[in-house]
């Protein structure tokens, strides 16, 4: 697979190249299914072998594959994911219950739920949701808890699932553009991009170096806006009702000059395989405003933090320990407030980052204050990427043919907002597309999220929720 070194591997030694992995210091990504053209299952395992190497294993199954849930944990819900949508049944998975399918049930009468069992009359049950209040997507969380005491926490997403992955197949590889930017709206820019260096890896296309850095720009902006929105919705759950509209009106004045410079406010239409559909003139208005944007934003994020009550809330609050983080999948700002210092657009360079002056904050603590600072330094470091990305600017077109290649396959990647974002993408003997795979970062945060709520307080719930900066459209494709 372009994009990736590819590895055949027998069903009987994936228990071995997963613990070779592990001992190796490499990290698993994800896994996911598919069926050939010939109509047999095959599964595909993405892993970081060793610094800067992706590598896939193919494996054709012959009856039940082992599940390698109990190496890699995080391993566990693409192949609860795989079992609901493939009719797979991985040996020895911890917890073999349905993932994505509603209703089905099980012979405990839980469903999807795993409850434990308590037999205590001070426990209580509380299931709130699916319909949450305000504009919250639809989950349903079930808490046990003692007073204000939260003893177990389980989430219940996928009320939604819209099969996102299956829209794609027998789609022409511009459409799937479309879709790619409808999957996370707010994420609009790095799915596009990583679905479009997946279809660039598989056809091997190089893209303009123009269009390479104006890439970068788009996705910064990105990273602008929906940072200022968790700030500013993160003040609102402290009940810094002054600093949320703060943080809300920041993040709309990045979405206006999204529409000025592309004529989008969540910046769609712009990428295609090959590059962009078209050129961007962002002349010197842009860094003068980029640069008016950076002084207010260093200023409210000053003023947070000034606000005792704000740190209060925050300071110990959902602690996610480092193992932990690593065993679960944590990404991105997750993971780097948890003492992981990794971001795919360093260590993984696409676009035109590799010439460009990254910092990649990190914080040891992993509570909801370091999730804080990640992304406000985060914030600092985009404006400096994207002035550089100004004064550098290279002339040149910004679009080269990426003609489809029959039977062909790719892998692409980005670092998203709110974490590690891969595409995987195969194409049909006609060059249409015949399966693509989306790893969203929420669908690993999601998982990893419960881990910081047992045994905690009730009244920290909804700081601690705000402040992994989560999406329920990124988990349920």
């Amino acid at each position: 697979m372009s994009g990736a070194e590819l590895q055949d591997v027998p069903q009987d030694r994936l228990h071995e190249h997963a613990e070779t992995v592990l001992h190796a210091g490499g990290r698993m990504q994800m896994m996911y299914a598919w069926q050939t053209e010939e109509g047999t299952p095959e599964l595909r395992y993405l892993a970081e072998a060793e610094p800067r190497r992706f590598v896939i294993w193919r494996c054709r199954p012959h009856g039940d594959p082992p599940s390698l849930a109990r190496i890699w944990p995080l391993l566990g819900w693409y192949e609860r994911e795989a079992a609901d949508l493939y009719g797979l049944r991985f040996a020895g998975h911890p917890e073999p219950l349905p993932l994505v399918l509603q209703g089905a049930g099980t012979a405990n009468g839980n469903g999807r739920r795993n409850l434990p069992a308590v037999d205590a009359e001070a426990v209580q049950q509380l299931p709130f949701g699916p319909v949450r209040a305000d504009v919250l997507e639809s989950a349903e969380f079930t808490f046990l808890y003692i007073g204000e005491q939260i003893i177990h926490y389980a989430p219940h997403l996928f009320f939604k699932h819209r099969g996102m992955e299956q829209l794609f197949e027998g789609r022409d590889v511009g459409t799937g553009v479309v879709l790619a930017e409808r999957v996370s709206a707010v994420g609009s820019v790095a799915h596009a991009l990583a679905y479009c260096q997946a279809v660039e890896a598989a056809c091997g296309c190089t893209v303009p170096v123009r269009a390479c850095w104006l890439r970068v720009l788009l996705a910064e902006l990105e990273r602008l806006y929906n940072h200022l929105h968790y700030l500013g919705h993160l003040a609102n759950t402290t009940t810094l009702k002054v600093a949320d509209a703060e943080g809300k009106l920041l993040e709309e004045r990045v979405k206006q000059i999204n529409a000025r410079l592309t004529g989008s406010r969540f910046l769609r239409g712009l990428l295609a395989p090959g590059g962009l559909r078209r050129d961007l003139a962002p002349g010197d208005w842009l860094a003068d405003e980029l640069e008016r944007l950076r002084e207010k934003v260093e200023r409210y994020a000053t003023r947070l933090e000034a606000s005792e009550s704000h740190l209060d809330r925050l300071i110990t609050t959902g602690v996610l320990p480092h193992q932990v983080a690593f065993d679960q999948g944590a990404t991105g700002p997750i993971q780097r407030a948890s003492g992981f210092d990794r971001d795919l657009r360093r260590d993984h360079a696409y676009a035109a980052y590799a010439d460009l002056p990254l910092t990649v904050p990190v914080r040891a603590e992993g509570d909801g204050y370091a999730r804080q600072r990640v992304r406000i330094e985060e914030l600092d470091a985009s404006f400096v990427l994207m002035q550089r990305v100004l004064l550098l600017l290279p002339d040149g077109p910004v679009h080269a043919a990426c003609a489809p290649q029959p039977g062909a396959e790719g892998l692409g990647w980005s670092e998203s907002p709110r974490g590690s974002l891969f595409y995987a993408v195969h194409l049909d003997a006609n060059g249409r597309l015949a399966r693509v795979k989306v790893k969203s970062p929420s669908f690993s945060n999601w998982r990893v999220f419960p881990s910081t709520v047992h045994d905690t307080n009730m009244m920290d719930y909804a700081i601690n929720e705000a402040s992994f900066g989560l999406t329920v459209s990124g988990c349920a494709r």
